[in-house]
Order: structure tokens, then sequence, then C-alpha cells
């Protein structure tokens, strides 16, 4: 039996920590070639290493267009085409309210979490997708971009921009036969989320624990996604089973979020 992605060539940013090793290892998993990028190359070199055979990795920021054009060119020259495009790529800035926030903070926000990915699809498409009219753009936002989040006006921004940046590139590719959808997870238990949740147990005078618990109690699900809950929608959303689903935002969220 052949994987679920056999023959498909992906490449997945941020793909250093969080969610980024678990989808590549996942996709390998599938049959997928994978290319891992991220701007710590040792960490993405390992991450690559520890996917398997298919899989590898290199540096890249995503918000230069050189390295940029570089990583797909190494997807290109290394598997031979690209079909799945995972803007996985994120950062969430530093804390401001807005009274406090800055030009710095917010253009380097949005340039990493919303700029990049249009930068990537667009090298993609014109490397591989349009000419082969097959591929799968996943854009990844988060659900802060739908309720919007307390000191977060440059992040939240960048990930509602997403949404509709999504629905965009899916209404100009469809006729390519391309998708493109944005996956929306709410808290993900990752290192840098679990960080994020000491600093504000902190400034709360609770423990990690009283504050995750606290938070639980508005998810229906009582329970937060761990990556593999995102590689697996992800993985859906790479896969010929979601092939007339596109322009949609779907979440991840345990519930926390409902859309409609």
């Amino acid at each position: 039996m052949t994987g679920r992605l056999e023959g498909k060539v992906a490449i997945i940013t941020g793909a250093s920590s969080g969610c980024g090793p678990v989808m590549a290892k996942l996709f390998v998993e599938e049959g997928a070639k994978v290319l891992l990028a991220a701007r710590r190359e040792e960490l993405v070199l390992a991450a690559a290493e520890e996917a398997g055979p298919g899989a590898i990795g290199m540096r890249c920021d995503v918000t230069r267009e050189e390295d940029v054009h570089a990583m797909v060119d190494r997807a290109m020259q290394e598997f031979g085409q690209v079909d799945v495009m995972l803007n996985n790529a994120a950062a969430p800035g530093q804390d401001k309210w807005v009274w406090e926030q800055t030009i710095e903070n917010f253009n380097d926000t949005l340039a990493i979490d919303l700029t990049a990915a249009m930068v990537c699809s667009r090298e993609v498409l014109n490397c591989s997708m349009l000419e082969r009219k097959t591929g799968s753009i996943i854009n990844f936002s988060s659900t802060a971009g739908w309720t919007g989040m307390v000191r977060k006006t440059h992040y939240t921004a960048a990930k509602a921009a997403l949404r509709a940046m999504t629905k965009t590139i899916a209404l100009e590719v469809g006729q390519y036969g391309i998708r493109c959808n944005c996956l929306v997870p709410g808290s993900i238990e990752t290192e840098l989320w679990v960080n994020w949740g000491k600093r504000m147990a902190a400034e709360q005078g609770k423990t990690y624990e009283e504050w995750k618990a606290k938070t639980l109690e508005s998810v229906p699900l009582r329970t937060i996604s761990q990556p593999i809950d995102v590689a697996n929608l992800a993985l859906f959303l790479a896969s010929e089973e979601s092939r007339t689903i596109t322009g949609q935002s779907i979440n991840c969220d345990a519930g926390g979020y409902m859309v409609g």
C-alpha cells in the first residue's frame, strides 16, 4: 500500500521546531520528499535527519527574497518539482499594547507571518505548479486572527490577512488545478506556547498549570492541540483526499473558536 503523498514533493518553512519537524516526519512516512527550511540551520538539519530518508534541510530566511528563491531552486534541483508548499514560518513578535506599538515590531512580524507566505507561494507557482497544473499551498494562520488578542495587534493583523490572501490565491490558481487553503491552529502545546503561557501565568500570579487549566475552561474539548494534530490536518490538505477543498480556513483548536 502506497502512502497518501507518494510521489509528492513538499517544502515546509519554519521547520526547525514546533509543528514543522512533526509535519516533515509524517509527510516522509506517507511517501513524500520534503525540504525543510528555517533560519536555525543546525536545528533544521537535525530535523531533516530525524524525518528520515527523502528529507533534506537548509537554512532559509523567508523574509529575504533571495533565500526563498534559493530554497525553491534547491527543491527543484533535488526533487524536480514542488507539489505542496507549507507556509509554516511565523514569529509572534514582541507583546505590546497598541499605544506602545512600534513600526519595527509591527512590520517585522508582517514580513515573516504574511509577506513571506506570498513570496514562497509566488516562487513555487512560477517554478513548478503553474506549468504542471497541480499543487497545494497551505498557509498557517491562528485563531487569534479570528478573535483578536491583547498586545498582539501585529500578530493578529498578519494572521487575519493570511485568510484573505488564501481566498485570493485560491481564486487565482484554481483554473490551473492548484488549491490553496489556510490551516488555523488554536493553542498548540509547543515549547514556544509553553514559554508564553509561563510568562502569562507569572504576570497573573499563578502557576503554569493553574493558568493552563483556566485557559482550557472555555475550550469545549477541554484539551490543547499537539503538533501531530496540526500535522494530520496538513496531511489531509496536502493529499488528493482534499482535491475539491480550496479557499478554506479550517480550525484545529479543540472547538475553541467555532466559525459560522
